[in-house]
C-alpha cells in the first residue's frame, strides 16, 4: 500500500547482445540438464525397490528441490536475455523473492538432514533403521519445508513493508532481498542487520553443522575402515562437494550487510544454476547403485 514503484528493471548479466546470446545458450543447456537429470533421479528412486533406503529418499527430495530452485530464476532469466526491456512487476518480483528463499532455505535444511543421515549410518549402524525410519524421514523432510517457509515469509514481510518510490533499477538477473531493499526510500540499517542475521546465520549455521558432522564421522571411524565404511565415505565425499558448491556462495552473499560487489550476481549463478546441475552428476557418477538402476530403467 505504501509502494509507488509498480515495476523493477533487471539489468541482467550483460547489456552486450553477443554475450546475452551466449549466456542464453549456456543457461538453456544448464536448465535442461537440471530438469532432465533431477527428474531421472526422481523416477529412478521411485521405481526401483532397491533404492528404498533413507539416503535415496532424501536424495529424491533434494532433486525435487533443485528443480524448484532453478525454476524460480532460470525461465525468467532466459526470457530477459532475449528481451530489450527487462521489466518485472512489483508483485512478481516479491513472489520470486519469496519462492527463491523458500526452496533455497529448505535445501539448506535438507542438506543438513542428509549429513545427519550419513552420520547415523556410519557412527550408529545398529540403530540406523530405527533412528532413520520412514516416519522419521517424513518428519525431517516436512520440517525442512516448514523451516524454509518461516524463513522466507520473514524475509518477504520485511521487504514488502518498505516504501519504494524510486529508483527501480536492480543490478541482478532476479529479485533478491539485498538489491531490492537498497531501493527503499527509508533508512534500512536495522532491516539489513535483520536480513543478515536471518539468511546469513542460517547459511553459516547449517554449514557449521555439516562440517561438524563430517568431522565426527572421520573421528569415529579412524583406524578401522571397512569396505562398508569406504562406500559410505564415498557418498559423504559427494555430499561435501554439493555442500561446498551451495553453501559457500550463499554465505558470501547473505552474510554481508551494507556491502555489495558488482560481481555478486555472477556468484549467485553458482547456487541458482550450477549447483543444481552438478547434483545429479555428483550423486549418479559416484554412486554405483544409482547408475545400475538408471541403466535398468
Amino acid at each position: 500500500n505504501f509502494s509507488r514503484v509498480t515495476e523493477f528493471i533487471l539489468l541482467g548479466l550483460s547489456d552486450t547482445r553477443e554475450l546475452q546470446v551466449l549466456f542464453f545458450t549456456v543457461f538453456l543447456l544448464a536448465y535442461t540438464m537440471v530438469l532432465l537429470g533431477n527428474l531421472l533421479i526422481i523416477v529412478t528412486v521411485r521405481t526401483d525397490p532397491k533404492l528404498s533406503s533413507p539416503m535415496y529418499f532424501l536424495l529424491c527430495n533434494l532433486s525435487f528441490i533443485d528443480i524448484c530452485c532453478t525454476s524460480v530464476t532460470a525461465p525468467r532469466m532466459l526470457v530477459d536475455l532475449l528481451s530489450q526491456r527487462k521489466a518485472i512487476v512489483f508483485e512478481s518480483c516479491i513472489a520470486q523473492l519469496f519462492f527463491l528463499h523458500f526452496v533455497g532455505s529448505s535445501e539448506m535444511f535438507l542438506l543438513t538432514v542428509m549429513a545427519y543421515d550419513r552420520y547415523t549410518a556410519i557412527c550408529k549402524p545398529l540403530h540406523y533403521t530405527t533412528i532413520m525410519s520412514r516416519w522419521a524421514c517424513w518428519v525431517l523432510v516436512c520440517s525442512c519445508w516448514a523451516g524454509g517457509f518461516l524463513h522466507s515469509i520473514t524475509q518477504t514481510l520485511l521487504t514488502i513493508q518498505l516504501p519504494f518510490c524510486g529508483p527501480n533499477t536492480v543490478d541482478n538477473y532476479f529479485c533478491d532481498v539485498q538489491p531490492i531493499i537498497r531501493l527503499a526510500c527509508t533508512d534500512i540499517y536495522t532491516i539489513e542487520w535483520l536480513m543478515a542475521s536471518n539468511s546469513g546465520l542460517i547459511s553459516l549455521g547449517c554449514f557449521l553443522v555439516l562440517v561438524t558432522s563430517y568431522v565426527l564421522i572421520l573421528v569415529s571411524i579412524r583406524g578401522h575402515l571397512t569396505q562398508g565404511h569406504w562406500k559410505v565415505l564415498s557418498t559423504c565425499g559427494s555430499h561435501v562437494m554439493v555442500v561446498t558448491l551451495f553453501f559457500v556462495p550463499c554465505i558470501f552473499i547473505y552474510l554481508r550487510p551494507f556491502c555489495t560487489f558488482p560481481f555478486d550476481k555472477y556468484v549467485c549463478i553458482i547456487y541458482t544454476i550450477f549447483s543444481p546441475v552438478m547434483n545429479p552428476l555428483i550423486y549418479t557418477l559416484r554412486n554405483k547403485e544409482v547408475k545400475e538402476s538408471m541403466w535398468r530403467l
